[in-house]
C-alpha cells in the first residue's frame, strides 16, 4: 500500500531537511514527499543555500502565493497531487521521534477507521506548562474514537491534528476532503464529518513526533482568536460540543502537576496566559460583532480576511 506525505512549507529552514531525511529512513517506506510551498522565491533561496535538490531530488513541490494559502484548501490541493491509498499530513516543524512513526501511525487504518493522528512530544527546551499540556492532550494510551464517545469525550471526539495525521484516501474522497477555505481547524472539521458519517478516528500514542511551541501571551491571543473564529464559522461541527470544559480540565491538570513538582510559583504566570487564551477565544467566537480593524489586529492570519 503506497503512502505519500504532504507538508505545507513556509520560510523553510534546517528542520525541513532533517524532517525529510527522517521520513526517508522510516521502517514503513514513504513513496512521495509532496511540499506545498508558500512563496516560490523564499524556497528558491533556501534551496540554493542548502543544495536541497542535490540531496532530495525525489521530493515533489508545488508553489502558492501567501494570498492563496489556506489551511484546508492548500492541503487538499496537495492531496490532489497524490494517488496513494494513504496520505500523511505533517507540518514542517514536526520531527519524527523514531523510525517507526509511519508504521505505527498507519497500522489501524482499516475497517471503519478514517484517520489516525500521532502523539506530540515536547522538545527538550519546552517550558513546564507546555510539557504538561502536551502530556494532557497527547496521553500515553492509544484510543479509537467514534460517535459513541460523544457523551463522554465531548469535543475531543473530533480531535485530530494535521501536525501529523494519516488519512485513508477512499474515505477522504467519499467525504469530500478538507474544507477548502478555513482559518483553522481543517483537521477537526474533517474528523467531525467522518465521525458523524459513522467512521472512527484513531489516536496512535506509539506514533510520536516532537512538536511544541512556547507561545507568548499575545501569540496565544491571536491563535485562540482564530480558533474561536473557526468554531463560529462552523456551528454544524461545534454546536453542542463546547470546548471550554476541556480548557478547565487542563488548568486543573497543570495546577496538579506543578504542585507535585514543587513549582506552584509558576502557576500565576500560567493563569495569565490562560486569560489571554480565553479572551482571544471569546472574541473570535463573536468576531461578527467586532469592527474590521479589531479583527485584523486580533487574528494570526491576516491573509484569510483578504
Amino acid at each position: 500500500m503506497n503512502i505519500d506525505v504532504i507538508i505545507p512549507v513556509y520560510r523553510p529552514d534546517g528542520k525541513l531537511t532533517e524532517l525529510i531525511s527522517r521520513l526517508q529512513d522510516q521502517t514503513r517506506p514513504v513513496r512521495d514527499i509532496i511540499l506545498m510551498n508558500t512563496e516560490e522565491s523564499l524556497f528558491e533561496e533556501f534551496a540554493r543555500r542548502t543544495e536541497f535538490w542535490k540531496k532530495f531530488s525525489m521530493v515533489k513541490i508545488w508553489h502558492v502565493s501567501k494570498r492563496e494559502f489556506d489551511h484546508g484548501g492548500t492541503r487538499h490541493a496537495g492531496v490532489q497531487h497524490s494517488d496513494a491509498e494513504i496520505f500523511v499530513t505533517m507540518t514542517q516543524d514536526a520531527m519524527p521521534a523514531d523510525r517507526d512513526l509511519i508504521l505505527n501511525l498507519t497500522r489501524r487504518l482499516e475497517g471503519n477507521t478514517a484517520a489516525a493522528y500521532a502523539r506530540q512530544l515536547p522538545s527538550a527546551h519546552s517550558s513546564l506548562p507546555e510539557r504538561i499540556s502536551r502530556a494532557f492532550n497527547y496521553p500515553e494510551q492509544s484510543r479509537l474514537k467514534s460517535s459513541a464517545d460523544l457523551d463522554t469525550l465531548g469535543i475531543k471526539t473530533f480531535f485530530c491534528s494535521n501536525v501529523c495525521a494519516a488519512y485513508r484516501r477512499d474515505i477522504y474522497d467519499e467525504l469530500g476532503g478538507f474544507i477548502r477555505h478555513t482559518i483553522f481547524n481543517e483537521d477537526m472539521i474533517y474528523a467531525a464529518d467522518a465521525v458523524r458519517a459513522g467512521y472512527a478516528i484513531a489516536y496512535e500514542a506509539d506514533a510520536r513526533v516532537i512538536h511544541s511551541h512556547d507561545y507568548t501571551n499575545l501569540q496565544q491571543l491571536h491563535r485562540n482568536f482564530d480558533l474561536g473564529v473557526s468554531q463560529a464559522d462552523h456551528p454544524e461541527v461545534f454546536r453542542g460540543v463546547p470546548s471550554e470544559g476541556e480548557g478547565m480540565k487542563m488548568v486543573r491538570e497543570v495546577f496538579k502537576q506543578m504542585r507535585i513538582q514543587g513549582k506552584l510559583y509558576r502557576f500565576p504566570g500560567f493563569c495569565i496566559q490562560c486569560g489571554f487564551r480565553y479572551t482571544g477565544y471569546l472574541l473570535g467566537k463573536h468576531y461578527r460583532r467586532l469592527p474590521r480593524r479589531w479583527i485584523l489586529a486580533l487574528t494570526g492570519n491576516r491573509e484569510y480576511w483578504k
